[in-house]
């Protein structure tokens, strides 16, 4: 695939022109922010200016030199591969993540191949993951990493080769690396603010944190440190990672419910296993914040009249759709953001809970899949979770 390097290249340069050209018109943003609205809507943002955009389909508008413009869906018909390194298996948003890439790349019609490097390890297997991508020629690289910061060497080596690598759902230190991702500090922060308010500003509350030393979960607990500085009467009398897996998550909520007294919970990611447990322990239902999982959607409908209230924050796992689809823009000779964040949404009126709930869906899974204005597949091409060639 070094011809689609080459050529990779060949558009860097003729970016670098064009960046020039701009830059004697006016400064360009650096970050793109697009807020999550309940129901799946968007709006997008430029980091430094006032102007909201509605959600629209993507395009490439092309303006000539006497003010005629052109809106195509590709500036390239050059086909790409593109590979995705994994490093948590099992878990139901990492394989909607991945789907949601496979969906992007068969809807866009100019990739080839996504090649998976997708098995549970740690920083040093990830690494030696991200070295076999680079050895098989892929064009970008897109990476759910397990450190922020130990995965600089490999990705400026594969930077260096002509390979640019895209950062989904954390962020990374690497300064060419290019981050996509739901912002995860703002997502601790929100839920949190949401739980305390529900209890008055007081009372005990259990924290159910995601993988310890991910990055993400770093960010959240950045978030959740920032709200609870402002509630001084809010007690956390637990605090554990589940590693983002729901088994652990439901054996630790038992534990929480029949040995202490909580008033509220915070969970990451393995909300629904948490509210199961409510009846396993025969206790009253108390708050509790969760992501915009499908199946804690639906609980927070069906069992509203027994008690139970909540906070869906949403978290979708099609952030890795989006990364695709930067990922092909870049490649196709585009001008993209260094950094592209979706700001999270709370959802917890009924009538935005029964907008996005859909019947059927993976438990675990978000119903929140077609991230305007980035993405070009649809909802049940991401089910279908079928890539080019498959």
């Amino acid at each position: 695939m070094k011809h689609r390097k080459a050529s990779w290249v060949r558009w860097l340069a003729v970016l670098a022109v064009f960046a020039m050209v701009v830059a004697a018109c006016g400064d360009d943003d650096d970050a793109t922010t697009t807020t999550a609205a309940a129901g799946g809507e968007t709006t997008t943002t430029a980091a430094a200016g006032d102007t909201t955009t509605p959600a629209a389909a993507a395009e490439t508008t092309t303006t000539a030199a006497d003010g005629d413009t052109t809106t195509t869906e590709a500036m390239s018909d050059e086909m790409y591969t593109l590979g995705v390194s994994n490093t948590l298996v099992g878990n139901a948003w990492r394989e909607q993540m991945i789907c949601a890439i496979k969906a992007e790349a068969l809807a866009r019609g100019n990739v080839d191949q996504v090649v998976l490097q997708n098995r549970n390890t740690d920083v040093a297997g990830q690494i030696a993951d991200i070295q076999t991508l680079i050895s098989q020629g892929v064009d970008a690289i897109i990476i759910n990493p397990a450190d922020r910061s130990a995965l600089d060497d490999v990705i400026e080596e594969a930077a260096a080769q002509g390979i640019p690598v895209f950062s989904v759902d954390a962020p990374v230190t690497a300064p060419s690396a290019y981050f996509v991702s739901n912002n995860q500090v703002e997502y601790g922060e929100v839920g949190a603010r949401w739980l305390f308010e529900a209890l008055g500003g007081e009372g005990k509350v259990a924290y159910m944190r995601g993988l310890d030393g991910h990055p993400a979960d770093t960010d959240r607990d950045t978030g959740w440190d920032a709200a609870l500085a402002d509630y001084p009467n809010i007690e956390v009398v637990y605090e554990n990672w589940t590693g983002w897996d729901p088994s652990v998550g439901a054996q630790q909520a038992l534990e929480i419910l029949t040995t202490m007294e909580v008033d509220g919970i915070w969970t990451s990611g393995i909300d629904y296993t948490v509210v199961e447990q409510f009846e396993v322990a025969g206790v009253e239902y108390v708050p509790v914040v969760g992501a915009d999982n499908n199946e804690f959607v639906g609980q927070l409908i069906a069992l509203q009249g027994d008690g139970l209230s909540g906070a869906a924050v949403s978290n979708p796992p099609s952030i890795g759709g989006v990364g695709a689809a930067i990922a092909l823009n870049l490649l196709e000779g585009q001008n993209v953001d260094q950094e592209t964040l979706i700001t999270p949404a709370v959802i917890d009126e009924q009538p935005e809970l029964e907008a996005v709930y859909v019947p059927g869906l993976t438990a675990g899974w978000s119903s929140y899949m077609e991230i305007e204005p980035y993405v070009s597949y649809t909802a049940d091409q991401v089910v279908a979770c079928v890539g080019p060639g498959e």
